[in-house]
């Protein structure tokens, strides 16, 4: 990516969350040029620091003791360590909160109110400060003190009972899906309050719970559901309302077909050597092809094992009918279309990074964000724990002495 004029760059971000869906989406608004500084705690920092293994290498390819996790999702930040516990932490956290735009905290409901940090205590301080909290299950009903995490909601919230082989058991997504939307949702409200400010001149508070996520992203399932009562099951890689739309076994391994309309399923049969499937009766619609599965299904298993992936992709993607292999993680870094988008970026750590971790360089995948005046910019790794304290303090009109005198005390 290269540097141009930042969409965000006249933003300040106060980050006091930690692990994922807070992160997540603090680092989307930093990527988009908003300057973000992450509070940690001192010691410990922020607990995906520890997640590992994976943990970072350093230059002779040995592990350190730092976990990759941390790497994801902290990309272009600043980190501060202040133990808000004490009374001279607090009072640095009012300070930055005078001069930011917007603060994101994931503590659990009234965790900050005791430190004075809550929303109405710095909107005191700022009407202007756009407070974005995220939980679990929401600031209010009954759940609302209950700690929440992406596999309790990914549970609770129906995903894994849609998730897996039928005849297998309830299975949770590979990634933590409900803490990356949170992220998303939570970066996309965090704009539109912008908007407000803009016309209005005042903040708000927005309350972003995981489960209010993880409902919302059932989509079509739930869609389904709300509006016809039949609860949805788990279908392995089949689609509920498309056929045929999963994976399908080759000569050497296997490949997803992802028909989506009549036509695509005209120009596969044409191209399987059976146009006389999509003249069937059977088959012919839609709806059709999702009522006779099991009839189809089969017959198509039996002519896509006749041929390799690659012979079946090269086939298929000149008569445009979507198709593609199953990659590992390394096996879809490694095509042609991801290199050419960039997607792998490698970021080096600064001298003081690398004394703290040992770590040279960190690879990160790309920001999906790809606007053509305003890109996604690359300015800091994902940052070492406590390395732009002192930086932060300065800029705060902070002295040396009065840094040291913290630092003594304990409070970063």
């Amino acid at each position: 990516m290269t540097e141009k004029a930042s969409a965000l760059s006249h933003l300040k971000v106060l980050d006091l969350s930690r692990v994922l869906a807070g992160p997540w989406c603090t680092q989307i608004l930093a990527d988009m040029g908003a300057d973000v500084i992450k509070v940690e705690r001192p010691g410990a920092g922020d607990d995906t620091r520890h997640w590992g293994p994976p943990f970072l290498k350093d230059a002779q390819g040995n592990d350190t003791r730092h976990a990759s996790y941390f790497t994801a999702c902290n990309r272009n930040k600043r980190s501060i360590t202040i133990d808000i516990a004490k009374p001279e932490g607090q009072a640095l956290i009012r300070t930055m909160a005078l001069q930011s735009d917007i603060v994101v905290e994931n503590f659990k409901v009234g965790g900050l109110a005791q430190y004075g940090l809550d929303y109405e205590s710095l909107k005191a301080l700022n009407s202007r400060l756009i407070y974005c909290s995220i939980t679990g299950f929401g600031q209010d009903g009954p759940y609302a003190e209950r700690a929440g995490y992406d596999l309790m909601v990914q549970a609770m919230s129906g995903m894994m009972s849609i998730t897996g082989k039928p005849d297998g058991e309830p299975m949770r997504v590979g990634v933590a899906l409900t803490d990356l939307f949170t992220g998303v949702y939570a970066s996309s409200a965090i704009l539109a309050a912008l908007e407000v400010r803009n016309r209005t001149g005042a903040g708000q508070h927005i309350d972003m719970a995981l489960l209010d996520v993880g409902m919302a992203i059932l989509a079509n399932q739930a869609a389904g559901f709300l509006n016809t009562g039949n609860v949805p099951m788990r279908q392995g890689n089949s689609h509920p309302s498309l056929a045929p739309y999963q994976d399908f076994e080759t000569r050497d391994g296997a490949m997803l077909l992802a028909v989506g309309n009549d036509g695509q399923f005209a120009r596969f049969c044409e191209a399987a050597g059976h146009p006389e499937w999509s003249a069937d009766a059977r088959f012919a619609l839609g709806f059709d092809r999702v009522k006779n599965r099991d009839a189809l299904i089969p017959m198509m298993q039996a002519v896509t094992r006749t041929r390799t992936t690659a012979e079946w992709i090269s086939t298929l993607e000149h008569r445009a009918v979507p198709c593609g292999p199953i990659n590992t993680v390394g096996q879809a870094f490694a095509d042609e279309q991801v290199k050419a988008r960039g997607l792998k970026v490698t970021q080096n750590t600064t001298e003081q990074a690398r004394a703290q971790t040992a770590v040279q360089e960190i690879a990160t995948v790309a920001s999906p964000l790809r606007l053509m005046n305003t890109p996604p910019v690359l300015r800091n790794a994902p940052p070492a724990l406590g390395e732009h304290t002192d930086e932060v303090l300065t800029g705060l009109g902070l002295s040396v002495s009065d840094i040291a005198a913290l630092r003594n005390a304990s409070v970063i």
